[in-house]
């Protein structure tokens, strides 16, 4: 469970189990909106995740949610598909790109 935004992604990379990530090579790149937001990224290759603050320079799929809805997202209180459906979360790129990352929070 994650109490903000920084604590979920300084943990991303501890908590993935590298068989989920095995078969992905593709950048993530998250953009925080509100309290507490920012801009982060992670770089998914060779079943190793790395993440980073800021901006990608070329990402795959580009994520924009407040902080209050991906908290939800995350600690499983807001149905990811819900919130897009909804307009919570706003994807552009490869949206099979969105739909392994589901998995990925699993």
């Amino acid at each position: 469970m994650a109490d903000s935004i920084e604590d979920f992604f300084s943990e991303i990379a501890k908590g993935i189990d590298p068989e989920k990530i095995k078969d992905i090579d593709a950048t993530y790149q998250w953009k925080i909106t509100g309290e507490g937001g920012g801009d982060w990224f992670a770089v998914i290759g060779e079943g190793v995740l790395e993440v980073s603050a800021g901006e990608s320079m070329d990402p795959n799929i580009t994520i924009t949610v407040s902080a209050r809805h991906w908290l939800d997202i995350v600690n499983g209180n807001l149905n990811p598909q819900m919130a897009f459906v909804s307009g919570k979360v706003q994807i552009v790129g490869d949206m099979g790109l969105a739909m392994k990352l589901q998995n990925l929070l699993d």
